[in-house]
């Protein structure tokens, strides 16, 4: 549209000069010494204009010539930044990928060659993360100085590399060198996003929960927490902090500060009730639970409220059935009742909420309730049941096979041969006892042979122990079999 604009615009003027010009026949005299120059008006015009474009074609050109070095300079900058950019990209694309080991070779090749300080930070962090992704932390360390020293009093670029670094030793698990690189970014002020949360992945590694806490309450109120993993780190931290000041009795100031939504936190509230309750404040550790326990049916603070002093009981009985009648099927609710039943020692309504329980979930601790109620009832074999049952359901019993036997033991080479009449062991000649009719006589008069500790043990080496189907296991005597007649097997 330009270049339209600015040719109608110059047609425009060359036809008005030109209808000017022709109108008026005026002369334009030069005179230089005795030289005497005359010509008419517009030839006079279209010199100066022909004049003034050669002149300025003419400067054009020296100046072309005269820039051809600058030119070549600029040429071959922007050939060196194409190279360090494809370098660069091809080095980030691998360690996308996966390839480290050639991401770590395009990136430091990248670093030697590129004359760009900015370029070469990027090359020696991208390189340091392919280090590192491969386990060389010796090379990762050498990449980490070399971005430091490359980036020098850079502020932006100084940042780079320490948030860089921090997270690298935050995926190694040195919480401590990456809090000792984040420190002196926070103590200059800066507050960006990324760093808090590599503020709070070094604290929640050191389990310093204070700062933990306070941490995540401000990415929580930044959005830059989602909701549900800030409620986990702020319960866990809050719970870790009231239990470590319990025995100092700072946990009432840290208490204190928390918020309400913050103290109906499953963690928050059992550690706040242990606390409150250590104190002697019953009471105010049983509305501690009952708020988180309106909030959350959780079996954690139900396990909790359930574990009464006798004069808890009734108020706590009170309060489980009114959370009963909105949830009539929970079993972890009736488990509570039951509980709370035993510990006031109301037999019958303990064994119909336990018995309740039982039915929707087959579980360990309400079986061991039962055992125990049963006990003091004095119903053992009941009570010996439901202990069999805690013990079955909490308990991973191995499954024996049925009807499974070892092959019955080889009985050639024993000291003793098998007969209808049962098992004949050798007598003291060394040979079998004979079962026929013949070897009555020889029987009757031979006599048994002592016990032989040393024999008796030479004896067991031959016997299997292994169960024979269909087979009882004799009697073992160390003598002669006692040898009876057909006469006496006839009158049998």
């Amino acid at each position: 549209m330009r270049t339209w604009f600015w040719t109608l615009l110059l047609a425009t003027v060359a036809v008005v000069l030109a209808v000017l010009l022709r109108e008026n026949n005026g002369n334009v005299l030069i005179l230089i010494n005795t030289w005497r120059i005359q010509v008419s008006l517009a030839f006079a015009v279209l010199a100066l204009v022909v004049g003034f474009i050669s002149l300025y074609v003419l400067l054009r050109v020296l100046a072309w010539f005269t820039a051809i070095p600058m030119r070549l300079r600029a040429w071959h900058g922007r050939r060196v930044v194409k190279r360090d950019h494809e370098l660069l990209e091809q080095g980030w694309t691998e360690l996308l990928e996966g390839r480290y080991s050639h991401a770590e070779k395009d990136l430091t090749k990248l670093l030697d060659r590129s004359q760009d300080s900015n370029r070469q930070v990027l090359a020696a962090l991208s390189a340091a993360r392919a280090a590192h992704a491969l386990g060389e932390f010796v090379r990762r360390d050498n990449l980490l100085a070399t971005a430091r020293e490359k980036a020098d009093t850079d502020g932006p670029l100084t940042e780079a590399v320490a948030t860089a670094a921090a997270d690298l030793y935050l995926e190694q698990g040195l919480a401590q060198q990456a809090l000792d690189v984040l420190l002196p970014l926070q103590q200059a002020g800066a507050r960006h996003v990324h760093t808090l949360r590599l503020l709070l992945r070094a604290y929640r590694q050191l389990n310093r929960h204070d700062q933990v806490f306070v941490l995540a309450r401000t990415l929580s109120r930044r959005g830059a927490l989602h909701e549900t993993e800030a409620r986990q780190i702020i319960e866990v931290a809050a719970a870790a902090r009231l239990r470590e000041t319990l025995d100092s009795g700072e946990w009432r100031q840290v208490w204190k500060d928390l918020k309400s939504e913050e103290r109906i936190l499953p963690e928050v509230a059992l550690a706040g009730a242990t606390a409150l309750a250590a104190s002697g404040q019953s009471e105010d550790a049983s509305r501690a639970l009952e708020l988180a326990i309106a909030a959350r049916l959780d079996p954690r603070l139900l396990a909790a409220y359930s574990r009464a002093d006798a004069t808890q009981v009734s108020r706590r009985l009170q309060k489980a059935e009114a959370w009963l009648q909105r949830h009539p099927e929970n079993p972890d609710l009736l488990t509570t009742l039951g509980n709370l039943c035993l510990v006031g020692q109301i037999w019958g309504q303990a064994e119909h909420f336990l018995l309740r329980s039982v039915d929707k979930r087959s579980d360990a601790r309400v079986h061991a309730l039962l055992g125990s109620l049963y006990d003091k009832l004095g119903r053992q074999q009941d009570a010996a049941a439901q202990w069999r049952l805690a013990t079955a359901v909490g308990t991973a019993l191995p499954v024996l096979a049925e009807d499974s036997y070892l092959p019955a033991a080889e009985m050639g080479e024993d000291p003793g041969v098998f007969h209808a009449e049962g098992l004949a062991y050798f007598s003291e000649t060394g040979f079998p006892v004979d079962w026929n009719e013949d070897s009555a006589a020889a029987a009757s008069v031979t006599t048994a042979v002592p016990f032989n500790p040393v024999a008796s043990h030479e004896l067991d080496e031959y016997f299997d122990s292994a169960p024979i189907p269909g087979m009882g296991e004799p009697a073992v005597t160390l003598g002669i079999a006692p040898v009876r007649s057909n006469t006496d097997k006839t009158d049998k």
